[in-house]
């Protein structure tokens, strides 16, 4: 069988035990665990026969009132289940093969629950006992174990010990004998009510059909998913615990990158990346560990070394102050309330040598909000305009049939974006950024900020805002539930690390070159997990059509 062939193959990835369980439990109702078994026992008397005594057992328990029947509405009722089953089976309504027990007078409210106390309170919360009692005179005794099934929840417990009933429409459900308890309560786990409504899942349960094989076969059946259950188990917490192992070397490895000799530490690295980059958390800890040693000045200190006569970052803050003051006299750009100076406070880490901190608002030409219109202005042939969705993460645009406005060549001038603008969403996915790069007139809409940069590379400038750093600086790295607020103004605030303008190329370069290691990998994880997924698919195929 193809599940047991790929067994531990499937069971490489955490979120694929749980399918695999589900698997189990088909096949198991299905009776393909146990056809190498039926062909050892070829002389197990047939259900069809076992039948017989149930209904026996039935009829004397409803007589002496112990059980009642179950009723449900006849039209609705399934006899036979969507599978086929093997010969010495049979295929009735669930309701012929158990009967509920227990009532109000062995119920207990919640509100006499309590974390301690003698007799353990069953209801159809998450745990297999929710609470406490030491009302001896609602518990519940049981001779066999029995199945609690949650109306409202459609959780299934399997119970085998004494306990006192939560009362919360909690179902108290005992197979006749004839049918093993585990095996009916494997039979109804499997049952999927999920996409059937909210309310009364006890009487659609009440409607689904049953597969009933002898009772030899049903303890045989328990006992290999039993087996089966604890080697996902086992595997899925090697799985869990190699994750959890990769994650903390990756983790102190990127860490070592950040504080110790950074070229030393890449090498090492560098040995490891197929074994240890195969997870994507993995690989997101690497593209933002890379960001933050780009601006601190970490990736390009061989760069340094070669070119020892680059003009100083100094320098060219100057001139970009220059050219500032220049087009404010001019009245191209407005004069500005002078921002706060850098005081030591303000610096997160040392800068290398020929780098400057400087505010971001020294750097900028101008910013300037995406503004609104009114419907009359929306034509069909009019000037794009660029929304939150037509950016992605990567710093892509790529307009999705955008609105178009109608603007006089003095508002397009005014409005419209130009190569090389930072684009900013200050609502929705807030945060998310990237550089115009278009030959095409555009222009912002109401839900973006648009940056415009003087003599510094504006790919640099990008990487720095999805650096840790400049994540931080914009009050994205946050644990609070409140939404974060972006403006221009807490934007233009931020500290920035200044670097020469050729290293800013150079970072730039180094940074692009890494990031597509990064997609390579991601790549890698992508075609692994589409391969798990395509297994899992034949096996579903293999188990669901046969």
């Amino acid at each position: 069988m193809e599940l047991l062939h790929h067994f531990k193959e499937l069971t490489i990835r955490p979120k694929n035990a749980k399918e695999l369980k589900g698997l189990i439990l088909q096949l198991a109702i299905q009776g393909k665990l146990t056809g190498h078994w039926r062909k050892e026992n070829p002389g197990i008397e047939s259900a069809s026969e076992l039948l017989k005594d149930i209904i026996k057992n039935k009829e004397v328990l409803i007589k002496s009132k112990i059980a009642r029947k179950e009723n449900a509405k006849k039209e609705f009722l399934k006899d036979k289940v969507s599978f086929l089953i093997p010969e010495t089976w049979i295929s009735k309504n669930i309701t012929e093969f158990y009967y509920t027990i227990g009532g109000k007078s062995n119920q207990i409210q919640s509100k006499n629950y309590s974390e301690t106390g003698k007799y353990p309170i069953v209801s159809q919360g998450k745990n297999r006992i929710d609470g406490y009692s030491d009302d001896e005179s609602k518990l519940l005794k049981i001779t066999k174990p029995i199945i609690v099934f949650g109306d409202h929840t459609r959780l299934v417990k399997f119970i085998d010990f004494d306990f006192i009933i939560g009362a919360d429409g909690t179902k108290i459900l005992s197979p006749f004998d004839g049918v093993d308890s585990e095996y009916f309560y494997l039979h109804t786990s499997s049952y999927d009510l999920s996409s059937k409504g909210y309310a009364r899942h006890y009487s659609l349960l009440k409607l689904e059909a049953f597969a009933l094989p002898p009772l030899e076969e049903q303890k045989e059946i328990v006992k290999i998913v039993e087996t089966l259950f604890k080697e996902v188990e086992q595997l899925e917490q090697l799985t869990v615990e190699r994750i959890a192992l990769k994650e903390d070397f990756v983790t102190s490895a990127l860490n070592q990158l950040t504080s110790n000799n950074a070229n030393q530490e890449w090498s090492f690295l560098q040995e490891h990346f197929k074994p240890f980059f195969n997870e994507t958390t993995n690989i997101k800890k690497l593209r933002e560990t890379v960001l933050q040693l780009a601006v601190q000045g970490k990736l390009t200190a061989d760069w340094r070394a070669n070119n020892p006569n680059t003009e100083d970052a100094s320098v060219l803050l100057k001139r970009i102050q220059e050219e500032k003051a220049q087009l404010i006299k001019d009245k191209k750009i407005k004069k500005e309330k002078a921002l706060p100076e850098i005081t030591e406070e303000d610096i997160p880490y040392e800068l290398p040598e020929g780098w400057v901190w400087c505010r971001l608002n020294e750097i900028l030409h101008s910013s300037f909000y995406g503004p609104r219109f009114g419907k009359e202005e929306y034509v069909d042939n009019g000037v794009p305009t660029i929304r939150t969705t037509d950016m992605n993460s990567k710093g892509f645009i790529k307009l999705k049939n955008p609105p178009t406005i109608k603007l006089t060549e003095e508002k397009l001038k005014l409005y419209k974006v130009e190569k090389g603008d930072l684009l900013v969403t200050r609502t929705g996915s807030i945060g998310t950024m990237a550089i115009f790069n278009e030959e095409y007139d555009a222009i912002p809409s109401a839900y973006l900020i648009r940056f415009r940069f003087l003599i510094v590379n504006i790919e640099y400038v990008f990487n720095l805002m999805h650096s840790p750093y400049g994540q931080k600086s914009l009050g994205l790295l946050t644990n609070t539930v409140a939404q974060p607020n972006i403006n221009a103004t807490s934007i233009k605030d931020i500290p920035f690390p200044l670097p020469p303008l050729e290293e800013q190329k150079a970072i730039v370069e180094k940074v692009n070159a890494i990031m597509g290691l990064c997609d390579a990998l991601e790549q890698e994880v992508q075609q692994s997990q589409a391969h798990s997924e395509m297994l899992m698919q034949s096996v579903l195929r293999e188990v669901f059509e046969g």
